[in-house]
């Protein structure tokens, strides 16, 4: 049995042509695939600023948009399971933040729309507010590669816990969250968040930023990071444009729980985590 798993996980620069960004992450998944990776993931927002005045002028129908028909040829090309980031996404008069996930078939596997969005004012620092634009998504996602289950959630999705909680108990082993944290939150937060999602589930964790661009709006933090089941951190990039070549084991998913059984500890009778509609 396989218990072992290669990802790439690219934190690509973002600019405002989106033939540039497609054909860019076109170009860098061609080039991972040079280390046979299995699973592929791509940033937030890849194919459009980060912003809600660019939502609607670069939104796509999902999967009959331009965006969909370059990843799932991509997907089928190089032969692994692509995580798509996100793109904004027209659906009737609604707009969402969408990440689609594709076999190495190039058939669309997995949809996640953001389930909760970005509305924050930080004094001093960020004042943002998707909701002014975009819907909020309600369905968690997850797909098999080989022996892994992969629940994919999307940036600010990271900082509800219940949501990571609903995962694991579906059984998940990697959350990937395409993320774009900005240079307020990103220092203080990012890693922090990245690793309690990961001790407190016992489950890869892996967060992919776009690189920062200091002449952009919205100025991302970059730093695309992968945490162990034990809270450690496993590889973290820094501004720059990169990609992380990683193999993760899943018989650590396997060990932690074993070792420390927080899961079936759980005074069940007294609380849990439940969904409250079919999720």
């Amino acid at each position: 049995m396989m218990t072992g798993l290669r990802v790439a996980l690219i934190q690509m620069l973002v600019g405002e042509d989106k033939s540039e960004n497609l054909k860019k992450a076109v170009n860098l998944i061609t080039e991972a695939k040079k280390e046979n990776p299995r699973l592929v993931a791509l940033p937030e927002c890849f194919n459009s600023p980060y912003g809600t005045k660019f939502f609607p002028e670069y939104a796509e129908p999902i999967p009959e948009g331009e965006t969909c028909s370059v990843l799932s040829e991509t997907a089928k090309k190089n032969n692994l399971y692509l995580v798509g980031g996100s793109i904004p996404e027209k659906c009737g008069d609604k707009f969402y933040n969408t990440c689609t996930v594709w076999s190495p078939e190039g058939k669309l596997i997995g949809l996640h729309r953001k389930m909760h969005l970005f509305d924050i004012d930080v004094k001093g620092g960020v004042r943002f507010c998707e909701s002014d634009v975009l819907s909020s998504g309600n369905k968690l996602t997850t797909f098999d590669v080989d022996q892994c289950k992969v629940g994919v959630a999307i940036c600010y999705d990271i900082r509800f816990s219940e949501m990571t909680k609903l995962y694991r108990k579906l059984g998940v082993d990697l959350l990937i969250y395409p993320a774009a944290f900005n240079t307020t939150t990103g220092p203080l937060h990012w890693e922090l968040l990245a690793r309690a999602r990961a001790v407190d589930e016992q489950v890869f964790v892996a967060a992919v930023s776009p690189a920062q661009d200091l002449a952009a709006d919205y100025k991302a933090y970059g730093h695309t990071i992968l945490v162990s089941p034990w809270g450690k951190v496993l590889h973290q990039a820094e501004f720059a444009e990169k990609t992380i070549i990683a193999d993760i084991d899943l018989n650590e998913v396997t060990n932690i729980r074993q070792q420390i059984p927080t899961f079936s500890q759980r005074r069940t009778e007294l609380y849990d985590t439940i969904a409250k509609s079919s999720l």
